[in-house]
């Protein structure tokens, strides 16, 4: 029998506050399986206060706020499953060009909201001076990008013309076999689109393929990211909805024909690299769709990748409001499977969604682009097993050292249009 995740909301709410609100709520919500993301328009201002605030984590069902205890048992006993984020609200240092903006992750994607105020438990000097501080130069440039997967990834998708049956990795689709959707990252069945109408009911397989009715969401290959999401016809209380439409004939059609390839580069700038002693899986999630950490970067030592950078103008908008990208971190030598997948069997508590560490990235329409890397909580407790350490012309210092952050609770830079950033992994202590 298939398997299925009925799409149900305003169940489980995770809302994370300051001991100073700056009036902007961040809200998860929970359960079976989906959450909506609230998205706050990136707006520039100067930082001029730093405050220490507690965090507070509320949970919400049906509307009603129960114990954080009684929550979480019914997370790890599967009774509430989301498909996306289980963490609130993260706060980081701001970068420290003038027209600073404060960086969260929400909703399984990284986000930048406006702010006079920030919480952190590690504050930096306030910014009170128009002046940009110059970035730091890079110590060694970025290693070019790998030649990208598939023959016809710079060629239009021939929209109604090829068999839902199958991915189409001609076309630049990466398949992801491990999660049982015949290569596909989301199934969601949405019965009739029409452009224009929200989509309401939306069922979600968990195994078996493409077919008629469902919105089929893919991954594309490092420094690339999908295309594919219909624009005016998103989820009716919220739901993300994303990939192509495969109609009644049983052939898939684009669902934003504006950008008639399926897979395209992003703003570029951002690299991983990997020196450690072995693999490293980056899993980004996919979103528009729903919002599991399906969509892999392998990392082998040696080696040096393109990380996909949004950019907020034309990247997903989530109610009109720009979105950004999350990556969950896994520790070394977690295979690529038990990696990038909602629940690992073999790490269950320690990868996919219960990874160590997130990583969040975009680039906003001031040409600013933002990159943090923080902790997975409260999701996570884990530790990573190795360090990561942000170079290149960035704003200031943002590492990960021993399971310590330079920010204690996370850190985020700035680069500035044109510069560049490598995450560098590397073994603790080399």
């Amino acid at each position: 029998m298939q398997g299925i995740i009925r799409v149900a909301f305003a169940a489980a709410v995770v809302a994370s506050v300051t001991a100073q609100p700056h009036n902007h709520n961040h809200n998860h919500r929970h359960r079976h399986v989906k959450k909506q993301s609230p998205i706050e328009q990136r707006d520039a201002v100067v930082v001029t206060e730093v405050v220490q605030g507690p965090t507070v984590v509320a949970y919400v069902l049906d509307g009603k706020t129960i114990e954080p205890a009684k929550a979480e048992q019914g997370i790890s006993e599967g009774l509430y499953v989301v498909m996306g984020s289980t963490k609130p609200s993260f706060s980081a240092p701001p970068p420290s060009f003038s027209t600073s903006v404060a960086s969260s992750a929400h909703g399984g994607q990284f986000k930048e909201q406006k702010v006079t105020s920030i919480s952190s438990s590690a504050p930096p000097a306030p910014t009170t001076t128009s002046s940009v501080a110059a970035p730091a130069s890079s110590s060694s440039a970025p290693a070019p990008a790998p030649a990208p997967v598939g023959g016809n990834i710079d060629s239009d998708f021939p929209s109604g013309k090829l068999k839902c049956d199958s991915l189409p990795t001609e076309y630049g689709a990466v398949a992801i076999p491990w999660l049982g959707t015949g290569g596909w990252t989301t199934l969601q069945k949405v019965g009739k689109w029409i452009d224009g109408v929200s989509v309401d009911n939306i069922v979600s397989p968990t195994s078996g393929g493409c077919g008629p009715g469902m919105m089929c969401s893919y991954a594309c290959p490092p420094g690339y990211q999908k295309t594919q999401w219909p624009e005016n016809s998103q989820g009716a209380t919220g739901q993300s909805v994303g990939g192509l439409y495969c109609n009644d004939a049983g052939y898939l059609v684009l669902t934003r024909p504006s950008h008639p390839k399926i897979c395209e580069q992003g703003a570029g700038g951002v690299f991983v690299k990997n020196s450690l002693s072995g693999s490293a899986s980056v899993c980004r999630t996919d979103y528009p769709g729903n919002e599991a950490m399906t969509i892999p970067v392998v990392t082998t030592p040696g080696s040096t990748y393109p990380l996909t950078n949004p950019v907020s103008s034309t990247y997903y908008k989530w109610q009109n409001k720009p979105t950004t990208a999350q990556y969950y971190v896994n520790n070394k030598d977690v295979s690529v499977e038990q990696a990038c997948t909602w629940t690992s069997s073999v790490f269950p508590s320690a990868a996919g969604n219960w990874a160590p560490t997130c990583i969040g990235v975009g680039k906003d329409d001031t040409g600013i682009t933002y990159l943090s890397i923080f902790p997975n909580l409260p999701t996570s407790h884990a530790v990573l097993d190795f360090d990561i350490e942000i170079t290149g012309d960035i704003s200031g210092e943002c590492w990960l050292k021993s399971g310590k952050y330079s920010g204690n609770n996370g850190c985020t830079v700035g680069i500035r249009e044109g510069g560049t950033a490598t995450i560098n992994f590397k073994d603790s202590g080399s």
